[in-house]
């Protein structure tokens, strides 16, 4: 798993690096990133770097000197470098000092539109990690005219660094350039940040020096090590029994699509129980279904909600699985039955595992509020209030365990938005469940396999949920191939 830490845990880091390094150099590093970065965007965008033009948009403080020692380094290679201070007074005096000295310029006023026009690539060095809220006017009025590709000096201007949120003007990156660790932004909102490269700065972190992660995303060898596949000695109870409580007289596909995915996701059983068992075993001869939770038979996990209803029934079932002391997944209307009749949640026996699967109205619904831009913290607050994991279901999913781990899924496109989806996603995890994962990362590589599973069914256009639900075992071997190739992080 790849680790992720908070600013302030960053900046903790840095302090004690900068307390036994000569003065400068830590900068100094991170800015020939920088220049090899910009540098390689320029070959990318220009077919050259010699003879090429950079503007540099430079704040105060260490993030401007970042960009205008990069500057001084890209003169190095022939780059025409100019720099547009938006705190002349403020700015680093040893990075102004070398730019100058290496030839570069700081632009006037009057020949900023010249420059923006005529520039192959912008180097944003406007605020760093410290920096809270939008773009300031002088900088918003830059970027706005900015067409030209822009790198971004450890994280977009204007973008919350610790929440990834934008509340008015911020930069759009093509590509990013941080050091030490990712923070928050980097994962939250990767649209803005582009591609983003990370340079190693030797900083502390990690359990073995005080500083765990604030967060984590799955590597692609960890879902892959994560899947079931049966051994030789295994057999079809042996790999989990999964039950699926869902869908209705009014919405059967609900049904269809979770006891779907729960079998081509593993290779173990599904049970189903409920009004749609004809619609089930139409489509899925392999699943054992049955009209009612009672007559289900033993299960060793329970996906409970999508097309359930609302109403007493719903209720009656939901609290009959919460009551077998096996893991739930509760989706969907299970989600809505929780929030409007919440003892349900007493048949539910202590420390029986529970994974809630909300999207934001869900979650309004189920904690009285919106998720707000801290989407981290509400997981956290909510994964704690009701002691199960969170799964916060929007682009960027995250996955938050009652005692506070959260992992993020690596977004794969928006196509997923669409009818019937979810329900997928349900009778994945309700797989993963039963072959005995534990719930929060059975809830990140549901995810992970979930939105390769959309990736490949739209392959650029609108697809289906049951387009999806039939690429969930290409997504699988996707996820085995690449991993045996030794692509971890695909």
């Amino acid at each position: 798993m790849r680790g992720v830490w908070t600013t302030a845990g960053v900046r903790e880091a840095e302090d004690e690096v900068l307390a036994r390094t000569p003065d400068g150099a830590l900068m100094r590093r991170a800015a020939h990133a920088v220049a090899l970065r910009a540098a390689a965007m320029l070959t990318e965008h220009t077919g050259g770097i010699a003879g090429r033009r950079v503007l540099l948009v430079v704040g105060a403080g260490n993030n401007g000197g970042d960009a205008l020692w990069a500057g001084a380094f890209l003169r190095k290679r022939g780059v025409g470098v100019g720099a547009v201070l938006l705190a002349p007074e403020k700015a680093h005096a040893a990075g102004l000092a070398a730019l100058r000295r290496s030839g570069g310029r700081v632009v006037s006023e009057s020949d900023v539109p010249q420059w923006i026009e005529r520039a192959d690539l912008v180097v944003d060095g406007v605020v760093g990690i410290s920096a809270r809220g939008p773009l300031r006017p002088a900088a918003a009025d830059v970027f706005d005219r900015v067409t030209a590709p822009v790198l971004a000096v450890d994280l977009p201007s204007g973008v919350d660094p610790d929440t990834g949120a934008v509340d008015g003007p911020a930069v759009q990156a093509t590509a990013t350039v941080t050091f030490g660790a990712r923070k928050p932004v980097h994962v939250l909102n990767p649209r803005r940040c582009g591609d983003v490269t990370l340079v190693d700065l030797g900083l502390p972190l990690g359990a073995e020096h005080g500083r765990a992660p604030d967060l984590w995303q799955l590597d692609l060898a960890d879902v892959a090590a994560a899947w079931p596949a049966p051994a030789p000695a295994d057999d079809k109870y042996t790999q989990g029994v999964a039950g699926i409580a869902a869908g209705s007289a009014t919405y059967p596909g609900a049904a269809v699509l979770a006891a779907g995915a729960a079998v081509r996701a593993t290779s173990g059983m599904v049970r189903y129980a409920g009004p749609a068992a004809d619609e089930v075993r139409s489509w899925w001869p392999e699943v054992v279904a049955t009209g009612s939770v009672g007559d289900a038979g033993r299960v060793q996990a329970w996906s409970a909600g999508p097309g359930l209803g609302t109403g007493r029934d719903g209720s009656d079932v939901l609290a009959h699985v919460l009551g077998q002391g096996v893991p739930v997944c509760a989706d969907a209307d299970a989600i809505t039955l929780i929030a409007t009749r919440p003892e349900v949640l007493d048949a539910r026996d202590p420390g029986t595992p529970l994974v809630l699967t909300p999207h934001d109205g869900e979650f309004a619904r189920l904690t009285g509020d919106r998720p707000g831009a801290d989407r981290v913290a509400a997981a956290r607050d909510a994964a704690r209030r009701f002691d199960a994991v969170v799964l916060l279901k929007g682009h960027c999913t995250l996955v938050a365990a009652p005692e506070g781990r959260v992992l993020v899924n690596r977004p794969r496109g928006a196509w997923l938005a669409t009818a019937g989806s979810g329900d997928v996603l349900s009778g994945i995890l309700g797989g993963l469940l039963a072959a005995g994962l534990d719930p929060w990362l059975a809830a990140g590589a549901a995810a992970d396999v979930h939105a390769r599973a959309g990736e490949i069914a739209a392959a650029g256009a609108p697809t289906s949920a049951s387009q999806v639900l039939m690429a969930v075992p290409e997504a699988i071997r996707q996820v085995r191939a690449l991993c045996d190739d030794g692509s971890r992080n695909a």
